[in-house]
């Protein structure tokens, strides 16, 4: 029997509809399914003749806003349909839909096939802020600085807010927060077709491509001294620039760095080759905490310390520096860190990161399984990277080298 869906997003401007759109459509591809997005901002930008980025173009008092937006989401839905009746499985509609009046609109245009509506939602206010950030360096806002065009946007999602009713009398709904990847709530009345792949795929992570990358060599790696916010030495910065010519082929729209100098100074050459790239600073990717033993080599330690140092050979992922941390105690924040990561970067992009060692065992351990006695022993290289890719079919990553080779985009 041929089964058809309908899945329309819907949520507040900078919730992740988009990369949730487009996450479900590459996925369901994989499983031999015709699917196809249809997003009502592109064809608005597409057919707008003046400027509709301006937030007062969105406002429910703009009587011409409303009609063009109204005029755009009809002839977006009247595609979508075509596109079911033709060869398409799977239509998404990805749009805000945030009144009860536009998902009429859904319901009655396409009825006959189940709809499944699928809302986007983010309750963490610094996600969120980081996200309207980068939504500042869209080309729609080109013409105003950053300042500007964050004040825009914001001023644009408080139009929406004011008119948005939450779903409840829609038949088959489903509640997602992006940013933490779970589902909230859900119901269904209706048989809805891949509805069990659906809910695996808005819980899962996807990497398209995650190039995971160790600082340069710093003048603290020269003497085996841990902690510290050392600079990179000449040697370094040559291996930031091999960095930088290696990926300039490679499309990357954000590279993520700790807040420290070491990974600053390798991500920026990075940036500087690529054709617009912003750095993000995250510090859930600081490097790991040694307190009292920070600034100190592993001998001076072992000297002073050496209670200190005896009783972390004995548990390396277990045990707590006195004043600082350890690998178990990161844990909370390096998957705070790598939820960031994915709620801000949209699913067709390549991502980077310029990390630590330590931070970087315990990113790569998220992806690949090691047991955590283990962890603190993952092989964490100043001259090579770890790709990394995983889709619902397979998980694949490898240690590969930068100096003197090229890199092909995937």
């Amino acid at each position: 029997m041929e089964s058809k869906l309908v899945i329309a997003l819907m949520g507040l401007p900078a919730r992740g509809k988009s990369t949730m759109a487009r996450k479900i459509a590459r996925t369901l591809e994989l499983d031999a399914l015709k699917v196809q997005v249809f997003n009502n901002g592109e064809l608005r930008r597409k057919l707008g003749q003046g400027n509709t980025s301006g937030p007062e173009f969105f406002s429910p008092d703009n009587p011409e806003g409303v009609q063009f937006r109204e005029k755009c989401a009809r002839l977006n839905l009247d595609q979508a349909k075509a596109y079911l009746q033709d060869k398409g499985d799977i239509a998404i509609i990805d749009a805000s839909n945030v009144t009860r009046k536009r998902r009429q609109m859904i319901e009655e245009t396409m009825a006959g096939w189940p709809i499944l509506f699928l809302e986007c939602m983010n309750a963490d206010e610094e996600a969120l802020e980081a996200n309207l950030e980068r939504k500042a360096n869209l080309k729609e806002f080109a013409h105003l600085s950053p300042e500007e065009a964050i004040d825009s946007f914001a001023k644009r999602i408080s139009y929406y807010e004011s008119i948005y009713e939450p779903l409840h009398m829609e038949r088959n709904r489903i509640l997602v927060d992006s940013f933490a990847g779970c589902i909230l709530q859900e119901k269904l009345a209706d048989v809805v077709p891949y509805y069990d792949r659906i809910r695996d795929l808005v819980t899962t992570r996807i990497v398209k491509n995650l190039f995971l990358v160790r600082h340069g060599e710093t003048f603290f790696n020269l003497v085996d001294r841990i902690g510290g916010d050392s600079q990179l030495t000449e040697k370094g910065l040559a291996q930031a620039r091999a960095l930088a010519a290696y990926f300039s082929t490679v499309r990357i729209p954000i590279i993520f760095t700790s807040n420290y100098i070491r990974t600053l100074q390798t991500a920026a050459p990075i940036a500087e080759m690529q054709e617009h790239s912003s750095l993000i600073a995250l510090p859930e990717f600081n490097e790991i905490h040694a307190g009292v033993c920070d600034g100190m080599t592993y001998q001076e330690i072992q000297a002073k310390i050496p209670e200190v140092a005896n009783a972390r050979k004995r548990d390396k992922y277990g045990y707590t520096y006195p004043q600082g941390e350890g690998y178990a105690t990161m844990e909370q924040r390096i998957h705070r860190g790598l939820q960031k990561v994915f709620y801000l970067n949209n699913y067709d992009d390549n991502i980077m990161i310029v990390g630590h060692r330590a931070v970087n065992r315990m990113i790569l351990s998220d992806f690949v399984f090691r047991q955590k006695e283990e962890v603190p022993y993952i092989y964490m290289p100043q001259d090579r990277y770890y790709h990394i890719q995983i889709d619902p079919h397979k998980k694949h990553f490898e240690l590969k080298p930068y100096a003197n080779n090229q890199l092909k985009d995937s």
